[in-house]
């Protein structure tokens, strides 16, 4: 709908602010006009109209805001958002491949960071999720999610002005780049907490404080505990100022009040900051946390999403470029909600975790059985086109087992014995397990917990180094076959996360088969968090040994490049929702099929130990008639038997099938 007053007002802002509208501005210019209403309409459904309420209107503070920021972004930048929206969801492309890494444990500093960038070249990675690098205090940090100074950059990691030159020589190289904002709190020791402690009232309301425990044990009363074991509750005592503040994470996370329209207004700036670095994606850390209510669980919340429509819908106007990551690790029902619903459908977060399947493929691999995986398919396959996944098999978080207990019945399985198995079989008690993995945050009242455990170690090869496998074997050569099948275990499971649709995303030290590293045990500021053993301090000797012929990082490196090059050669692998997952004729096997370019790709992955055997009517019963069929992972091809007999896979194997 034309609304006159507001368009005139978005006009003069800008020619107040020396825009040229019928010029190179233009672009921008359109952008604001046709998002102005529902710009409007969503700010003004969280603070309302303050219009005659105040001399200061936040809503044109607002948009003063947009035109400021695009005013400060710089011509280069300008110009990659240009390309990006010629593009269209430039996200989805199967041209892209990510790790995400510490930057201290993986170079030691910002400033050896491009040093390492041919390294990730070789391996085909183009696209660098870089774990918090802003101020935050050292043992009370939460690996960098508590952060004290948004637009400081922690002196452990280096300066600004090298987070820059690390910017622009990943553009120069054609690599994209992604980093944290953490939204839903701050550390205790940022200046608005400081202030707060202090007893200044503005910043007071910047946080949720309270004079005594009448609220906070309303609040907590349907507030789910994140920490149990660590941080019990959701509020902690502030002997400064005498007061309550929740704390839903750590005690030393405040979390931020958006309730208070100043909140906002102070993180959409730290967005925009992050923006104009020239980042390409920027994650939003917890957003379903954002908004809080009484008699909820202040998760998940209506606000919550409108919130974050918001902000798309002004890094859209602003800073069109930077694509919006919303990690919402929620089931699969609730992570649809961030993708946008009704009339915002793919116009809230463009990209999400699919931490559903993550946690899926560890029960396959787990059990053998693909069942459950299967049973999970169909709401996963309600994303909207334009937008797309982060796919993964490990990340520096644990893995949670909050998929719906209607799919584990699917499977025929009882809910609590089957997370009770998965729990036991990945901590490794569980008899036999070849895993070695931890549980994390174990909740003493219901016993839920999540696993911690690098990729590698969960897979067994951390066991079969040290021959607690195979009757004491501890060759780590090909002879040594409990090494064997870890190594197979672990390239399955990256073979699914990287062909199944969407952004891979490798975790560092993955590649080259990183067991768990144990001495975060000795730091005090680390042996809290079992997660840190996942969280390696990269050896690059190790990483050398990725030349060697026959060594276990050589057979794990070379195995994740083929993939990756894969990948990047078939253009059915972009994400443009074309993908159909196949009936099972077999329940140790998960297949789908990738369409594009009229060809048909079917990806299969055996997570049984033991060869399995499927129909060859498995390939018609989509209404094809192929003579043979091109494993592009082997290079193979087979003809295609009659219906009653079987193709064989071997245990833990894959293939890429394309019809002829």
């Amino acid at each position: 709908m034309f609304q006159y007053e507001l368009h005139q007002k978005i006009k003069t802002l800008c020619l107040t602010h020396l825009l040229d509208i019928a010029g190179p501005d233009h672009a921008f210019y359109l952008r604001m006009i046709a998002n102005a209403n529902t710009l409007q309409e969503l700010y003004y459904s969280i603070y309302g109209n303050t219009n005659g309420q105040s001399i200061e209107n936040p809503f044109d503070n607002l948009l003063a805001l947009l035109i400021e920021t695009y005013k400060q972004r710089k011509p280069a930048f300008k110009k990659r958002d240009a390309l990006k929206e010629e593009q269209g969801a430039w996200f989805t492309s199967n041209q892209i491949t990510g790790m995400s890494l510490y930057v201290d444990r993986f170079a030691g500093n910002l400033k050896n960071m491009p040093e390492r960038l041919p390294y990730l070249q070789e391996l085909g990675v183009n696209f660098l999720h870089l774990m918090p690098l802003f101020e935050s205090p050292e043992g009370e940090s939460d690996g960098g999610y508590a952060v004290s100074d948004f637009r400081k950059i922690d002196e452990r990691f280096g300066t600004l002005n090298e987070f820059k030159s690390l910017q622009e020589k990943m553009q120069a190289a054609g690599m994209y780049l992604m980093i944290d904002i953490v939204l839903n709190h701050t550390s205790h020791h940022h200046e608005w907490a400081k202030k707060a402690k202090a007893g200044d009232k503005k910043y007071q309301d910047f946080f949720y404080m309270f004079d005594n425990r009448e609220i906070p044990d309303q609040l907590d009363a349907t507030m789910p505990e994140i920490f149990p074991e660590s941080s019990p509750g959701s509020f902690s005592f502030v002997p400064e100022c005498n007061k309550w503040v929740m704390t839903v994470f750590h005690h030393y996370q405040w979390d931020l009040n958006y309730t208070n329209p100043a909140v906002f207004s102070a993180m959409l700036e730290n967005i925009f900051f992050y923006a104009n670095l020239g980042v390409d994606i920027l994650r939003i850390d917890a957003p379903a946390f954002i908004w809080k209510q009484l008699g909820t669980t202040c998760q998940n919340l209506p606000q919550a999403h409108t919130l974050l429509r918001l902000i798309k819908h002004c890094v859209h106007i602003a800073t069109p470029g930077m694509a919006l990551l919303g990690e919402a690790i929620v089931a699969p029902k609730e992570i649809m909600k961030y993708f946008g619903t009704d009339a915002f459908v793919a116009k809230e977060c463009d990209i999400a975790y699919n931490a559903t399947q993550m946690a899926l493929q560890w029960d396959a691999l787990a059990t053998g059985d693909t069942r459950v995986m299967l049973a999970a398919q169909h709401e996963l396959l309600q994303k909207p086109l334009g937008t797309t996944w982060i796919t993964y098999t490990r990340c520096h978080d644990d893995i949670g087992l909050g998929y719906d207990d209607s799919m584990i019945a699917a499977a025929g399985f009882n809910a609590y014995e089957h997370r009770k198995f998965l729990k036991e079989y990945y901590s490794g008690s569980y008899p036999g397990s070849p895993a070695s993995g931890a549980l994390f945050s174990v909740n003493p009242k219901t016993q839920d917990a999540r696993i911690s455990g690098s990729l590698a170690s969960l897979c067994g090869l951390e066991k079969a180094l040290a021959g607690d496998l195979n009757s004491g074997l501890s060759d780590a050569g090909s002879n040594n076959p409990a090494v064997q099948t870890a190594i197979s275990k672990i390239i399955l499971m990256q073979a699914q996360s990287l062909l199944l649709g969407g952004i891979p995303m490798l975790f560092y030290g993955d590649e080259v088969g990183y067991t768990n590293d144990y001495s975060y045990l000795v730091d005090p500021g680390k042996s809290y968090d079992n997660r840190w053993m996942h969280r390696p301090v990269i050896r690059w000797e190790k990483n050398d040994l990725r030349k060697v012929a026959g060594s276990v990082e050589q057979r794990i490196f070379s195995a994740t490049q083929q993939l990756i090059r894969l990948r990047k050669s078939i253009a059915a692998f972009s994400d443009q929702k074309n993908i159909t997952w196949l009936t099972p004729h077999n329940i140790h096997v998960a297949g789908f099929i990738r369409h594009g370019e009229g060809k048909h790709y079917y990806c299969l992955f055996n997570f049984n130990s033991k060869a399995a055997y499927i129909t060859w009517y498995l390939f018609k019963e989509q209404g094809f008639a192929p003579t043979e069929v091109h494993d592009h992972w082997t290079g193979k091809k087979q003809k295609v038997g009659p219906d009653h007999e079987y193709l064989v896979m071997e245990p833990y194997q894959f293939a890429i099938f394309e019809l002829m």
